[in-house]
């Protein structure tokens, strides 16, 4: 981190709570729906990563997210699970329904909201805000109350409110900022203003639109907020949530707060999350993003090579990444030759340069070069002789408008003949459930990213499909082009699993 020592004085807590909401306003972004199974697989895997608080989702809305509030309560996780409610009793028995020992309950505060939106007074809101609050606490459960809109809301009236809410018993008081309005300084002296107020703990709860609710939830601890909410991946409405992953390692990396996190499995979780989602992260998203410890440029190679600090402020292990070096045009000889010594491969210096080169012309025609690409190229510099395992020899994939998608292929695994077939949601999707089926009888590789553009325009466009696999801590990418995208894919997936299942050759001298 840098050496220049601010001198405002910050005191943070010396631990922060992590409440997450991925599975209830995470799943309000557009285009995001969570099937039951799913949503407790992403409670257990966040149980594994360490959360403090996983909220649920919002029982009044759904029979369906009634079932997946219930079930999640029933697994016995570590983290205490959360159901929303609206300070109504309708509502907070359809939470306490779900058998939760934990409710957040929140009604609008704004001018904004009451006018438009709830059409009530302010002391209407303030009373049914502190009577909701009441009767869930009747019931003997932690209840966390939610000012929504609380930044735009004046501000005496948000003391009025927060008063209210903490003579009733509140166990902690969620500021959000709903729309996403806050600068750092500015929420600093916001959660200052509250903690004058209120002994209740404060939470953080920072929306996207401004590009700003990593900073601002960062500031919210720096004014003595002990609990932030966050969303993994930053999922949410409209522009997302403050991101978990970017939150928790901004506090322990920049902060020395201490968290319950577990940042080894930050990578997994968020993985999971955008499988599950459908929602796949840029490249250049901080932290888990593919390109967060990917590094191409000669320089930076080098650099590393020396240093890992030189050019990363964090080791990629902490949040259970590994580092990779990537050729393309900016690459140099260093990087290349640690890439390929990770393959095992070991050219001579006549060798390593001739297949720089060939890596520089590529990149030149504005061609990714894939690990698949690189190893290919200096297998051919080094006149190393080896058949894939893996070959198609024929495939048939039939789709239609009253027919699930159904594949079926056979390959040559080491010259035998194995076939196999799968169903899917598309023609890819069937094609390479077909192959999964055969060779996962011998080698557990995963899929984990897939991605897919037009070389050219129109309906004869060609496809360009860049995959990247696992086997076990192993990760290659691979791509395949054709006229056929569903050949395209397959040429990308097979080219991978060959790489996986190649073991690292002995090089001729």
């Amino acid at each position: 981190m840098s050496h220049y020592l601010a001198k405002t004085e910050v005191k943070p807590p010396e631990r922060v709570l992590i409440f997450d909401t991925t599975l209830r306003d995470g799943e309000q972004m557009p285009g995001v729906t969570f099937t039951i199974d799913e949503k407790i697989a992403i409670a257990r895997q966040l149980d594994e990563l360490g959360v403090d608080v996983i909220e649920a989702g919002f029982p009044i809305t759904s029979e369906g997210e009634v079932e997946a509030v219930k079930r999640i309560a029933a697994e016995g996780l570590e983290a205490r699970v959360c159901a929303l409610a609206r300070p109504t009793r309708l509502d907070i028995d359809k939470a306490l329904g779900c058998d939760v020992d934990y409710i957040h309950i929140f009604i609008a505060t704004s001018d904004m909201h009451l006018k438009h939106k709830l059409k009530m007074t302010r002391e209407e809101v303030k009373r049914q805000a502190v009577e909701g609050f009441e009767y869930a606490k009747d019931h003997g459960v932690t209840v966390e109350f939610s000012p929504e809109d609380a930044t735009r809301t004046e501000m005496g009236f948000l003391k009025e409110v927060c008063r209210a809410v903490s003579e009733a018993g509140a166990d902690k008081i969620n500021v959000p900022d709903t729309v996403g309005v806050m600068t750092p300084r500015v929420t600093y002296e916001f959660f200052k203003e509250l903690k004058s107020v209120t002994d209740v703990p404060l939470s953080a709860h920072a929306h996207n639109d401004f590009g700003q609710a990593t900073a601002n939830s960062l500031a919210a601890v720096e004014a003595g907020a002990e609990q932030v909410h966050v969303c993994v991946n930053g999922l949410g409405e409209r522009a997302g949530n403050a991101s978990l992953e970017e939150v928790v390692i901004g506090l322990i990396a920049q902060y020395g707060v201490k968290t319950s996190i577990n940042t080894r499995q930050i990578a997994e979780t968020s993985d999971l999350v955008q499988r599950l989602s459908g929602i796949y992260l840029p490249p250049m998203t901080p932290i888990v993003g593919d390109n967060a410890f990917s590094h191409e440029a000669g320089i930076h190679v080098h650099g590393i090579l020396g240093h890992p600090g030189t050019y990363e402020p964090l080791t990629p292990e902490l949040v259970g990444r590994r580092r990779r070096f990537v050729a393309g045009k900016h690459t140099g000889r260093h990087a290349i030759d640690a890439m390929l010594e990770e393959m095992g491969l070991h050219p001579d210096a006549e060798q390593l340069k001739v297949i720089a080169a060939e890596v520089k012309r590529l990149g030149d025609t504005g061609k990714k070069v894939t690990d698949a690409d690189l190893y290919a190229i200096a297998r051919n510099v080094m006149n190393i002789k080896r058949e894939d395992r893996v070959k198609l020899k024929q495939l048939l994939v039939v789709t239609g408008n009253s027919i699930t998608p159904t594949a079926s292929v056979t390959l040559l695994i080491d010259g035998e003949e194995f076939i196999g077939s799968g169903v899917g949601n598309g023609p890819i999707d069937s094609a390479i459930n077909a192959i999964r089926q055969v060779v996962d009888s011998f080698a557990d590789i995963r899929l984990e990213r897939f991605s897919m553009k037009a070389i050219t325009g129109g309906t004869d466009a060609v496809a360009d499909v860049t995959v990247r696999l696992r086997r076990g801590d192993r990760y290659v990418t691979s791509n395949g082009v054709s006229g056929d995208t569903v050949m395209a894919s397959v040429e990308a997936i097979l080219r991978g699993m060959n790489r996986l299942l190649d073991d690292p050759p002995d090089v001729p001298v």
